[in-house]
């Protein structure tokens, strides 16, 4: 059975339970409360009209004592306030047990009533003569309704006693069935809260083991037995499906990243043995005409300088170094490129003390200052600049290589940054060192977007590199 149509099934009839207990408490006070209020307006009402009564006698005494205007207008007030308690009295249904009593209560008010007019009358018209005789009948006809009065309470205590006795029998009774009820919707509930948690709690705290055994890399936990066609168990098969599914790519996984790591491996030593040595020959070149033209200690500081850039070159190009001994590097081959522009050239250097112990991939900047002789200031006669700038930020070391030389268009630029090709430019260069530093640069962080340039043509050109400090 589904989980759904279990609750549909208990949760219906548990309510229905208690709504029966709450309406047959509810009818029966419902019941006991409307024949207490009626029988309590019945006795404020017999009250009400006996104190009525003697009021009226009180203001028609005074006013026969001493006739005021004011007092016969209070008189006309009470006795219109009488006649409505008796319009209301003839609204209540007579019981066999003052049917009678309340018939002669009635006539008494009316006699009452007329008496008082009567007597009033004859006062305003200055009848003295007949009022006397008129007032001692009205006295007697109020010590009567305040007898009858006496006798109606008396009578709907009889009456409704029996009836109260009955409502409270009832009440009783309600009481029973409610404690009853009341019983039996708990060990409903009981029933219900064991065989819910049999079914459904137990079973879900299997599966809940078995996920957090996955989530902890343990996919070869048993799958709990699930005998049910409900929810749970659809759950369940799902669980346990995508436990094998998660197993079997993580096996995938992990063959993929072996086989990126021997292709990385590749790529690495194929970008290394693709060193531009073009550079040599030029450098080859001047020592040559140097030595030719000029005497020996300027040709041997310059043969230096090729001795310490060789040496660098021929290391293991696989194990990365400082940042430190890339501007070294870097130095070494401006000191050769110097001897050949001369002062046509200025190299500025503004880096950080902080950054120089930075891990970065063999032989990365050095390109690309070759890149900025050759394709940048080249053609320039006079105050060519090439430098470099490094800075620490908050999350990365922040490499820029400048020069104010010829720049490039936006579609080499584009090449350069997305292409893995070599780009052959009309200057017959390559352009493979570039394209192979951004490439060892991404394949040493792992990322792509660590490489930017900002280029105009006849403004310069400068490649940014943003290195993560987390190496």
């Amino acid at each position: 059975m589904k989980i759904r149509t279990k609750l549909f099934i208990f949760i219906p009839i548990l309510v229905i339970l208690l709504n029966l207990v709450s309406f047959f408490i509810f009818e029966n006070s419902k019941k006991v409360q409307e024949s207490y209020n009626l029988m309590i307006n019945k006795i404020f009402l017999y009250k009400q009209i006996s104190t009525e009564t003697q009021e009226n006698l009180n203001l028609l005494s005074s006013y026969i004592i001493n006739p005021k205007p004011k007092d016969y207008r209070s008189i006309l007030q009470h006795r219109n306030n009488l006649q409505n308690l008796k319009k209301e009295l003839l609204t209540h249904n007579a019981t066999k047990n003052n049917q009678l009593v309340l018939e002669n209560f009635t006539h008494m008010i009316d006699s009452f009533l007329e008496l008082e007019s009567s007597i009033t009358d004859n006062l305003v018209s200055q009848n003295f003569s007949s009022y006397t005789e008129q007032y001692r009948d009205i006295e007697k006809i109020a010590g009567f309704i305040r007898e009858d009065s006496q006798n109606l309470v008396d009578l709907e205590l009889s009456h409704y006693q029996p009836i109260f006795q009955k409502i409270i029998n009832n009440t009783e009774s309600m009481n029973k069935l409610g404690v009853q009820l009341f019983i039996i919707t708990t060990i409903i509930s009981i029933v219900f809260a064991v065989w819910l948690s049999r079914s459904i709690v137990i079973p879900i705290n299997r599966l809940v083991y078995m996920a957090k055994q996955i989530g902890k890399g343990n996919f070869n936990v048993e799958p709990p037995t699930l005998y049910q066609k409900n929810e749970i168990g659809i759950l369940g098969k799902i669980l346990n499906e995508m436990s094998n599914n998660l197993r079997n790519l993580m096996i995938k996984n992990i063959e993929i990243v072996e086989k990126e790591r021997l292709v990385k491996e590749l790529e690495l030593k194929a970008l290394q043995s693709q060193i531009n040595p073009h550079f040599l020959f030029n450098t080859l070149n001047v020592i040559s005409k140097l030595a030719y033209i000029e005497g020996a200690e300027q040709t041997s500081d310059l043969t230096v300088s090729t001795s310490n850039l060789l040496r660098y070159n021929l290391r293991k190009l696989d194990e990365p170094v400082c940042l430190m001994d890339e501007i070294r590097n870097a130095k070494e081959y401006f000191s050769i490129q110097k001897a050949r522009f001369r002062d046509r050239v200025r190299f500025e250097l503004n880096i950080e003390e902080s950054c120089l112990q930075h891990k970065v991939p063999c032989l990365t900047l050095q390109p690309l200052l070759e890149n900025a002789f050759i394709h940048g200031i080249e053609g320039m006669e006079r105050d060519a600049v090439i430098g470099i700038d490094i800075k620490s930020r908050e999350n990365y070391i922040c490499i820029q290589i400048y020069d104010n030389g010829a720049g490039m268009s936006e579609d080499t630029k584009n090449a350069l940054l997305t292409s893995t090709k070599p780009i052959i430019s009309q200057k017959g260069s390559t352009g493979l060192g570039t394209t192979n530093v951004f490439k060892r640069w991404r394949l040493f962080y792992g990322e792509e977007e660590i490489v930017d340039i900002k280029s105009d043509i006849n403004k310069g050109t400068t490649i940014i590199l943003k290195l993560p400090v987390s190496l």
